[in-house]
Parts: C-alpha cells; sequence; structure tokens
C-alpha cells in the first residue's frame, strides 16, 4: 500500500505538507514548549519536517509513521541531513490504527484527521498513544468566513457546510470531546498561499519533464483550473491550524 501518485507529483518538493510554514512550524515548538527527550509520535508525517527539525532544536525523540514511500525515503534523508538519525525513526506503514508501544508525551496528526475517520476519531486514535498529562496535536481545517453556496464549498474540499465548523465552533468542540485548548498556530494567508502555490510550481515541472506521462492531462487540467479556485475559495474561506490539546 502507497500514497497514490497524485499527491507525490504535486508536493514532491514539499518539505511541509500543510499551510503551516518554517516560521509557524518553529514557533509552534517554541510556544509547547519541548524539553530534550521529549518523546514525540507522529502519524501521517509526510516528509518529518516537524519531527526532524524539533529532534535538531530541542532534542526531540520518536517516530513518524506515514502511508507514502515518497515522502518517508525523504523523511529519512532529512533526519541524515541534519543529524538525528539516532534520535528519528521513519516508518512507511498506514497511520490508521497505529499505537506506539510504549506511551509517549506527545502525539501529532496535523492535518490528516482522515486516517481516524475525522477529528473525533483522529483524537481518539492519538489518545491511545499519549501517556496521562500529555500534549495532543492535531491539525484541521475551519471556515474562515460562511460559505454563500455549495460551490464554494466543493471548491474548499467539503461535502457540506457541516463538514467543516468555523473556529469558534471548533475551540467549544475540543471541549466537548473532555480537552482543553493549551496553544494553537494558526495559517494566515501567506502561509496558505506558499504551501498551495508550490503545487502548482512543482506540477508545472513535472510536465516539463514527462509530458507523455499517463497522468499529464489530468496534471495539466490541474494546474489550468487550480491557481484561480484556490484565490477564488479556498484563500478567502478557508482557515486551518494546529491545536495543541490537553485531556481534562
Amino acid at each position: 500500500m502507497d500514497l497514490p501518485r497524485i499527491f507525490t507529483i504535486r508536493e514532491s518538493r514539499h518539505r511541509i505538507h500543510n499551510p503551516i510554514d518554517e516560521p509557524k512550524l518553529d514557533l509552534l515548538g517554541r510556544v509547547i514548549p519541548l524539553d530534550a527527550g521529549t518523546s514525540l509520535l507522529d502519524l501521517a508525517c509526510g516528509s518529518g519536517e516537524m519531527l526532524c527539525r524539533w529532534a535538531r532544536d530541542h532534542g526531540v525523540i520518536g517516530t513518524g509513521v506515514d502511508l507514502s514511500s515518497v515522502f518517508t525515503a525523504s523523511a529519512r534523508d532529512r533526519a541524515a541531513e541534519f543529524g538525528v538519525t539516532d534520535r528519528v525513526t521513519f516508518v512507511q506503514a498506514d497511520a490508521a490504527g497505529y499505537v506506539a508501544d510504549t506511551p509517549v508525551d506527545i502525539t501529532a496528526c496535523i492535518g490528516a484527521t482522515w486516517i481516524g475517520g475525522g477529528l473525533d476519531g483522529t483524537i481518539e486514535l492519538l489518545e491511545r498513544s499519549l501517556r496521562p498529562g500529555g500534549l495532543l496535536l492535531v491539525g484541521e481545517p475551519f471556515w474562515r468566513r460562511d460559505p454563500p453556496d455549495q460551490e464554494t464549498i466543493e471548491a474548499c474540499h467539503a461535502t457540506t457546510k457541516a463538514d467543516f465548523r468555523d473556529l469558534p465552533g471548533l475551540v467549544a468542540h475540543f471541549g466537548e470531546l473532555g480537552w482543553d485548548l493549551v496553544q494553537m498556530v494558526l495559517a494566515d494567508q501567506d502561509s496558505w498561499d506558499r504551501y498551495v502555490a508550490a503545487q502548482w510550481f512543482n506540477i508545472r515541472e513535472w510536465l516539463d519533464v514527462n509530458p507523455g506521462d499517463e497522468m499529464a492531462g489530468q496534471m495539466r487540467d490541474e494546474l489550468h483550473t487550480a491557481p484561480v479556485t484556490y484565490v477564488r475559495y479556498e484563500r478567502e474561506y478557508l482557515g486551518w491550524g494546529v491545536f495543541v490539546l490537553k485531556k481534562r
């Protein structure tokens, strides 16, 4: 089992596979805060940037799990580049249902809550690997503005408006689930731009090298439509953040 190829084409040069940029990722590591020896399990870790950076900058140890063989290979390369291969391990596997052998200080799923069938299920999954009193990090979208119609909803990767909450509703929901929100770092439109616009560059670069590939037509169509869709809908209506939770 592996991640569909379209994702690795679209995000081939991404270090971070969500709309939190490097300064915000570093900020998140400072506001938690992190100490040397803090253990972390990162589910759907992508290319492992968070775990590798925090191992280098704060002495964190831990494991990242991701379905993509391409991304996990990139994560191992990054760990070697940062000199932290003795502190971090990356596993190519389905993160859905993955539970650590020993409870850890921090569990995280940054922007892939489908692994638990949605936000609630992912929080339940992450809690299974978390020591009592530990921190749970989850990345989740929310409505920045009320979507006016179904076209806007679908352009923001939702089926119905109820698929996402607004920010007050999301924060309230954490409490309903029995968790205190103790920190958060939110994407802004610039960090969204850096994440999404880099996809267009990756696609165009790939098309230039692979014009006869069986996926070239699909990727060409995406490059034709995605920029306008993004600036018209996603950039204006969809928010995203990393939320740090502690069990009540």
